[in-house]
């Protein structure tokens, strides 16, 4: 409830922000009872936009760490929670793509506020102006107009700015409090940045138009000591005009590297924003980045670590398995994804993949799944494929990253739809309900898989079903359908190939995956963000008191806002620097501490059959598991599931389903969801689109 209410008061600050009341009255109020010779005049913004959402950001990972203490295992849904996914039910927006009714209401009221906020703005701005107001700046009425409403664009834009960069803060504890992932939130990014993007071109079309029309052009290479700097928002507008083009879908699909290189001078846009407008100003979008300041470095802290790799799965189809070593206290829920690094293949890359693994199943081991498809998972493949294969691979990862919880348990019956190597993250569901049916003897709903492949190679993908470590023996409890397609072959080809397992040598340099913070990740999360804000104002404070304040005395016209805003952030860099570096640094001493000394398992057996079940079925099978799993599929050649069949077929009172694949096999199961034909049909939105 608390943080309901700081999150309400926040958004209504947004939404009376354009308002003479709010800056001719609060304002002024709250600036001059917090106008002080530590803080000065941006005492009272960062009391307003900043501390707010951090204080939310801080008391939600409280919330969190004993959120996870508790793991409610639900099986049938009530009737607040069935009405509830009329609200979740899919629909299919040009330019939006899959959205719910939450998100499409979400998207109108914040619309909404944007019109609001430009519409005041304007209104307030153009009551100003008169012939005479005009002639003062050497302008008609309708050039003033024209600049004010130019003006007005730049200052809604901020709104957007404001929560740009929530979405792509990866260990976020605000996301989770609205049960929101990182990864099904980069849509909300990719809306937010096209509007931001497309409010700042249009504020600064406006200047240029006035500042051409009237010949003062020369405005443009104007860098004010102690107003706006032209110059400095110009630098900034160009470097988010070249991160916007690099969006554009074909760029950024068929030239990634180009796009995610280009996204990397969102450090210049911020940087000449807050010295376009001041860091006094820039408070209102800081809490976002300041987050994701932290969530940024703590990474690149995570990042700097070699991970012991113990093992790889090699599929005929092109696809390897990758098992690491993690520590047994981190945990994570189904879906969740990490992002993978092979200093051999490409030093910069970083991709996202979902982990198969299950950590309650596997403790002490994480798993992931590389299908073949692009150059960098291509070279992997074949540099572990060939015939001289390395004994060792050195790898860093980021993450794991995924939803708080999860609850697929509600549902009777669960259909997950998949297409090539969409089926990642249904293994990661499938190992969850083997665990809680077989471990915790929890009544587990019944499970259809439809997967479609393109050849029959592909068909070895269902082996990682079965975790290679040690786990139950028996699956046979799951009521589980698999109904395996085809689709480019009529026939099973006659070449068979094994299935390989590397087993690779371990190196005193490797460290087991652990959380970034420690098992009470989110408490320490919550002491960063804390503990760095309150060191960034005792610093701000003593800068202020005997650096600034001796010079401009609070009027803010003598010492330079460039000045003052490189100062701000170099004490925000300092501050999270510091504060995550000994978090970070105390919690690798105290797993290092717990860690026994690595084994070296050089010549182990691997546990996994050398060949697939579902590639070659007639053959003797080996174990339970396989027996279950391949007895409970079938696989059709040379077609294409019917969909709607399978779906509308599905009589259980609840019906849960997942879709992860191609962009029209989304968009078709998100129709038949949304039809209306089939009640019991509730949408389950996972997104892995990055």
């Amino acid at each position: 409830m608390i943080l309901m209410v700081l999150f309400g008061g926040y958004i209504f600050i947004w939404v009376m922000l354009p308002t003479d009341a709010y800056n001719h009255h609060w304002l002024l109020k709250i600036g001059a009872d917090t106008m002080s010779t530590y803080f000065g005049t941006q005492g009272a913004t960062i009391l307003i936009n900043t501390f707010p959402i951090l204080f939310i950001a801080a008391l939600g990972c409280v919330y969190l760490h004993f959120g996870t203490k508790i793991t409610p295992h639900e099986t049938q849904g009530d009737a607040k929670k069935q009405g509830s996914d009329a609200w979740k039910r899919p629909m299919i927006m040009k330019g939006l793509g899959i959205v719910s009714g939450i998100e499409l209401c979400f998207f109108i009221m914040f619309i909404a506020l944007l019109a609001w906020s430009f519409s005041v703005y304007v209104e307030i701005s153009f009551a100003k102006i008169t012939a005479k107001s005009a002639a003062m700046w050497g302008e008609t009425v309708w050039e003033s107009r024209l600049a004010n409403a130019g003006l007005m664009l730049g200052l809604t834009g901020n709104i957007c700015l404001a929560f740009l960069f929530f979405p792509v803060t990866r260990g976020s504890s605000v996301l989770p409090l609205l049960g929101i992932t990182s990864e099904g939130s980069v849509k909300y990014h990719i809306w937010l940045g096209h509007i931001v993007m497309t409010l700042f071109t249009a504020h600064g079309i406006c200047y240029v138009f006035v500042w051409g029309y009237t010949h003062t052009l020369a405005e443009m290479r104007q860098w004010a000591k102690t107003d706006i700097s032209v110059v400095a928002g110009e630098v900034a507008l160009a470097s988010g005009l070249l991160m916007w083009l690099t969006t554009i879908p074909r760029i950024r699909r068929k030239i990634f590297e180009l796009f995610f290189y280009t996204h990397h001078l969102y450090i210049i846009f911020i940087v000449f924003f807050v010295f376009h407008v001041g860091f006094s100003y820039a408070c209102t979008m800081l809490p976002g980045f300041y987050l994701f300041l932290i969530d940024r470095f703590l990474r690149f802290l995570q990042s700097r670590q070699h991970i012991r790799l113990v093992s790889a799965r090699l599929l005929p189809c092109e696809t390897v398995e990758l098992n690491f070593s993690k520590t047994k206290g981190l945990t994570y829920t189904p879906t969740s994804i990490m992002f993978v690094n092979v200093p051999s293949i490409s030093k910069v890359q970083w991709h996202p993949f979902t982990i198969t693994s299950n950590s309650k199943l596997e403790p002490e081991k994480m798993s992931v799944m590389i299908k073949g498809d692009g150059s960098w998972s291509k070279r992997l493949f074949h540099t572990l494929s060939s015939p001289s294969s390395v004994d060792r691979l050195d790898v860093s990862v980021e993450g794991p990253y995924g939803p708080a919880s999860t609850n697929f348990l509600r549902h009777d019956a669960l259909v997950m739809i998949s297409g090539g190597s969409g089926i990642s993250p249904f293994i990661s569901i499938f190992r969850e309900l083997v665990y809680m049916c077989e471990t915790l003897k929890c009544k587990t709903p019944k499970i259809l898989l439809i997967t479609s492949f393109k050849n029959s190679s592909d068909l070895t993908m269902l082996d990682l079903l079965l975790p290679i470590s040690d786990g139950p023996s028996n699956f046979s409890k799951l009521e589980l359908q698999i109904e395996a397609y085809v689709t480019r072959e009529k026939q099973q080809t006659a070449d068979i190939k094994n299935i390989r397992s590397i087993w690779f040598k371990p190196h005193s340099s490797d460290s087991n995956i652990t959380s970034n913070l420690g098992q009470n990740n989110w408490l320490w999360l919550g002491a960063v963000i804390s503990s760095s804000f309150v060191l960034f104002l005792i610093l701000l404070g003593i800068v202020t008191r005997f650096y600034i304040y001796p010079i401009d005395h609070n009027t803010g016209h003598i010492y330079s806002y460039t000045a003052k805003a490189s100062l701000s952030m170099l004490l925000i860099c300092f501050s999270i620097a510091i504060t995550s570096s000994g978090a970070f640094l105390w919690n690798k001493k105290n797993n290092a501490m717990e860690t026994t000394q690595i084994q070296n398992i050089e010549g182990a057996t691997p546990l996994a059959s050398p060949n697939s079940a579902f590639y070659n079925a007639e053959r003797e099978l080996e174990s339970l598991p396989q027996q279950s799993l391949v007895q409970s599929t079938n696989v059709y050649y040379g077609e294409r599931p019917d969909l709607k069949r399978y779906l509308f077929e599905r009589k259980e009172s609840r019906v849960g389903v997942l879709v992860c694949g191609p962009k029209k096999m989304r968009h078709e199961v998100a129709s038949i969801c949304s039809s209306g034909l089939a009640e019991n049909l509730n949408f389950e939105s996972i997104s892995f689109s990055w």
